[in-house]
């Protein structure tokens, strides 16, 4: 039997434990307040974007866009300083999700990265043009994945769970379908922040709650929509090697610049999204055709047939990629062997192809 001094004794390393771990969560509140307290530096991108849709506190909103497109100015409630601080951070996580322009991205991203597999993932691939595309007139384009519309929709039923789900909700989905990741918690402030920018948008943009907007989601492309030739793999990789290779390299790995920033994203390898991803052409063969043609390739959207993006979607795949969290050890450790045996092999045989050329010249001389 335990002494009485010995019951006290553990009696006490728990309390000093559990207040070792409440002075920890403390300190942890403290920083995040001075982080939300704190003055933005913004992005490139971000700096240009906010500028341009006026957002600064006061009493009332006015968007210069609505006035430019209609002639009339609507007049809103305006934002607080702390609102503008939020709405900031919100368009800075859009554009630079992994916080390769931040000085501290851990500080400055609310640590992002702590929900996404791989380094190329990042919410502006997706929501092109931090999250509100539109052409050179201004007008916002039919499935870019407008995020003010997006947040206009509210309370949304999800065809994939069975759920009516709010934004927050639906924006948590995105972690798993788009970065092969994990999901925040609902009261993170990377949720609340990037809720408030794409609040803002909407408002910028004169949405309506509730509103149907085309530039909402994805227009996908299913097979009805198309001559019914069949989803083809050669067919695609043509089309692939054509018109997305350049950007998105030849084994569709992905390209980064010069100081390892990513131009384009992966589409397969690690830092892909996975097999149990909404982009997967065989968990979901609508998607990822959709968002292909109608924003795809950068500069020469909807320049693609609709059979052609299922082409490529298929293509892509069929490439190697990381299992999902579903999928079991077997498929998991198969993909993971994939991603390592096929890349060189490939590089391999392109190699070999470029050499029978020479020899043949060689030997015709």
């Amino acid at each position: 039997m335990p002494t009485l001094a010995e019951k006290l004794t553990k009696v006490l390393v728990l309390a000093l434990a559990c207040g070792g771990v409440y002075l920890l969560a403390m300190y942890e509140h403290g920083q995040r307040e001075t982080i939300r307290h704190a003055e933005v530096a913004l992005t490139p991108a971000c700096i240009e974007k906010l500028a341009r849709y006026g957002l600064e506190s006061g009493d009332e909103y006015q968007s210069p866009y609505v006035l430019q497109r209609t002639g009339m100015q609507v007049t809103l409630h305006g934002y607080s300083a702390e609102d503008v601080r939020a709405i900031q951070r919100g368009c800075n996580i859009i554009d630079d999700t992994q916080g390769q322009l931040a000085g501290n991205p851990d500080r400055e991203r609310w640590n992002t990265r702590r929900f996404i597999r791989g380094t190329h993932t990042a919410c502006r691939h997706c929501h092109q043009s931090i999250g509100d595309k539109q052409d050179a007139a201004g007008n916002r384009l039919v499935g870019s994945l407008n995020l003010g519309a997006s947040w206009t929709m509210a309370d949304m039923y999800d065809r994939f769970t069975g759920l009516l789900l709010p934004f927050e909700l639906r924006q948590m989905q995105c972690y798993i379908n788009s970065s092969n990741g994990y999901k925040p918690n609902i009261d993170d402030d990377l949720i609340r922040d990037v809720t408030a920018y794409s609040r803002f948008l909407s408002a910028a943009l004169d949405m309506r709650i509730g509103d149907r907007y085309d530039e909402q989601g994805i227009d996908e492309i299913p097979a009805s929509a198309t001559p019914k030739q069949g989803d083809d793999y050669v067919r695609g990789e043509a089309i692939y090697k054509r018109k997305c290779a350049a950007c998105h390299g030849p084994q569709a790995f992905g390209t980064l610049d010069a100081d390892g920033r990513v131009v384009a994203p992966a589409l397969a390898g690690p830092n892909a999204w996975n097999m149990q991803s909404r982009n997967y052409f065989y968990y979901v063969s609508t998607i990822l055709p959709g968002f292909i043609c109608r924003n795809m390739p950068l500069g020469q959207e909807n320049t693609l047939a609709n059979q052609e993006c299922r082409d490529i979607a298929y293509y892509i795949s069929n490439l190697p990629r990381p299992a999902g969290d579903r999928q079991g050890p077997v498929i998991a450790l198969t993909q993971q062997v994939l991603m390592k045996v096929v890349p060189p092999l490939v590089r391999a045989m392109g190699s070999a192809r470029h050499e029978e050329p020479k020899r043949e010249s060689e030997h015709d001389r």
